[in-house]
């Protein structure tokens, strides 16, 4: 009896010390299903925007493709001068370019926030150079997309609650109170991140923070480049390097929430996931730039 008494107590452990094993994998599935269903929906969406359309392509290009015989003018009388006066010149030449050569100025387009409540300050047009930042532009843009605007701290309510909806933080209880706690972490979390990544380390390393919209090709081509733009970035003279900013930005942010999260979620392991967590939404944060041009065009018919 004392055997089976004391496989009954060690299973009765083994089962409470996996269960926030447990709860992190349910965690990590519910989000890996997230990004799949999201991925597949905007798969669909932008290959729908992207089907070119050709009902106009047998209309003519050219007015002056089929011309119409015309006689031979008659010689203009001459002027007072002496010299014969010039006709005037034909109506056709008057007219402007065609509208095919014109370009859609909306394409690739950015806004200062996707979805009216995340910061993208940090974005730019596609088919646009940039001169580098200073370090003092590094610090407004951080300060832009962190602080400054109402979004940041929309943002933050919205990633908060959906914390303590998941209960990823069970130490910092439930309620008014418990939202409190989360929210206040959850903002501290994107300050620090976002003047990491947009300031202190790209003012070291002397690279550009800004994400460049593609703007163009195919789906996989363009999530391809959103995703690489997490390891990969611009640098002030205008080459690239390894993305220092973001990845030892992340890295940092990280450690430094080990001053003010319980200490169940401190230490090694838990600030390694911590950092995998930031790069995760920062390759989500870059595929939703890549398309927001298109959604906002496509999706909320917005010019």
């Amino acid at each position: 009896m004392g055997n089976v008494g004391e496989l009954c107590v060690g299973t009765l452990d083994c089962s409470r010390r996996l269960q926030p094993i447990r709860r992190k994998a349910l965690l990590d599935i519910i989000k890996a299903s997230l990004v799949l269903v999201v991925l597949v929906l905007f798969a669909a969406t932008i290959s729908w925007s992207q089907t070119p359309v050709t009902e106009e392509s047998n209309l003519p290009q050219n007015p002056q493709q089929n011309p119409t015989p015309q006689s031979n003018p008659a010689p203009a009388p001459p002027t007072d001068s002496g010299k014969p006066e010039q006709a005037p010149p034909p109506q056709d030449q008057k007219k402007a370019t065609p509208p095919e050569d014109k370009k859609d100025d909306s394409q690739g387009e950015q806004t200062k926030r996707m979805f009216w409540v995340v910061p993208n300050f940090g974005a730019v047009n596609a088919n646009t150079q940039l001169p580098p930042l200073s370090t003092h532009e590094k610090f407004v843009l951080a300060a832009d997309d962190s602080i400054l605007d109402y979004s940041s701290y929309t943002w933050a309510a919205i990633l908060a609650a959906q914390a303590m909806a998941l209960n990823s933080d069970p130490e910092l209880g439930h309620g008014a109170a418990g939202y409190g706690r989360y929210y206040w972490r959850t903002f501290v979390d994107g300050v620090s991140g976002t003047f990491f990544t947009e300031a202190i380390v790209p003012a070291l390393t002397h690279e550009d923070p800004r994400y460049y919209t593609l703007g163009k090709g195919g789906f996989f081509h363009r999530s391809g480049y959103a995703i690489s733009h997490s390891f990969v970035t611009k640098t002030d003279s205008g080459g690239t390097s390894f993305n220092w900013s973001e990845v030892g930005g992340n890295g940092m942010e990280a450690a430094l929430s080990n001053l003010y999260y319980p200490p169940q979620e401190r230490g090694v392991s838990q600030t390694a996931l911590n950092w995998g967590t930031q790069m995760e939404s920062a390759v989500l944060n870059h595929f939703f730039q890549e398309f927001w041009p298109d959604i906002r065009k496509k999706v909320f018919r917005q010019k």
